[in-house]
């Protein structure tokens, strides 16, 4: 719990821990590892890869702190109140999209001035989001409901609502080329695929048990599924629809994220750290221990520094050359 004397400004400071020692399994690996002291109990995390700052929203304080990870420290907090459990970045146009489920709501931040833009309906629970850049929309799904919003982000206002393929959504990625979303079904242990022109569900894939994080890489179609409630990532062909390999992990995996150009995949499934997988060859290529149990992982698209949240601890740790 933080010190309610201080101002939550006043609890930020940067703690470098040194280089991380990697798990005696696969190929050989280090990393450059931060750790960055936020407070509360930082979750989710997203990346803008032009600015390079970086978002993680606390849903106790009903916040979500900045980072800017080249100067070590934080540069700001936005207040969203409610509890705050996803965000997305478009760095196109600058703004940061962050679901509330208590409200049904996202909210809008414009990226510069960190002002409040926004507040457009979603559906209730309303609690994972991803960004469309290319086609200007938002798309949030509720882990309460299963339901699916589209959200216009020119207009910020509601586009549509579609109707729940399952009874919970835990997570989403959009594959924006093929015009798919992936969406993980945790207690039906599969991932529901929407046609995004279409605007309606056309097909499910069995995966492992009690899916939650999902990631896509655009160029091959590949989808990677961290499966929270098992020891594997699963791997499913987009084209074909299918589970076609199960990576094995130190532990269950809640979080996923994926480095476009590289095609590296970064999990939370490692002991005590992260695991990298080799997502052209499927195979688990490195592990990282980082001490703490991480939370959400995100990687930035052009430095490919990945990111990790400690909710226990109220930190976010920088991982360079992993």
């Amino acid at each position: 719990m933080r010190d309610p004397r201080f101002p939550r400004r006043s609890l930020f400071a940067l703690v470098t821990v040194g280089a991380a020692g990697l798990l005696a399994t696969p190929a050989g690996a280090t990393g450059q590892v931060s750790v960055v002291q936020v407070g509360g109990s930082p979750s989710a995390l997203a990346v803008n890869p032009v600015t390079g700052l970086v978002y993680a929203a606390d849903p106790v304080s009903g916040s979500v702190t900045v980072l800017d990870p080249n100067a070590g420290q934080v540069v700001d907090v936005l207040v969203t109140g409610g509890a705050p459990s996803d965000l997305a970045v478009d760095a196109n146009v600058n703004r940061i999209y962050v679901a509330n489920p208590p409200a049904g709501t996202v909210l809008v931040f414009d990226g510069v001035t960190h002002r409040a833009l926004s507040v457009i309906g979603a559906g209730a629970g309303a609690s994972s989001v991803a960004v469309d850049v290319s086609a200007q929309v938002v798309y949030a799904v509720s882990n309460s409901t299963g339901g699916f919003a589209v959200l216009d982000t020119v207009s910020l206002t509601q586009a549509a609502l579609l109707p729940a393929p399952k009874p919970a959504l835990a997570g989403i990625a959009v594959d924006p080329g093929r015009r798919r979303a992936y969406c993980t079904s945790p207690g039906t242990d599969s991932v529901e695929i929407c046609d995004l022109d279409a605007g309606k569900f056309t097909g499910s894939v069995p995966v492992g048990a009690s899916p939650t994080g999902i990631a896509v890489h655009e160029r091959t179609g590949r989808v990677f599924v961290a499966n929270s409630a098992i020891h594997h990532m699963s791997i499913v062909d987009g084209v074909t629809r299918t589970q076609t390999k199960t990576v094995l992990l130190r532990s269950e995996a809640s979080a996923v994220t994926v480095h476009q150009d590289s095609g590296t995949v970064y999990t939370n499934g490692g002991q005590n750290g992260l695991s990298r997988v080799d997502g052209q060859n499927e195979v688990l290529n490195g592990e990282l221990s980082l001490g703490v149990n991480p939370g959400d992982v995100a990687v930035d698209q052009r430095g490919r520094t990945v990111y990790v949240t400690d909710p226990l601890h109220g930190t976010v740790t920088v991982v360079r050359g992993f």
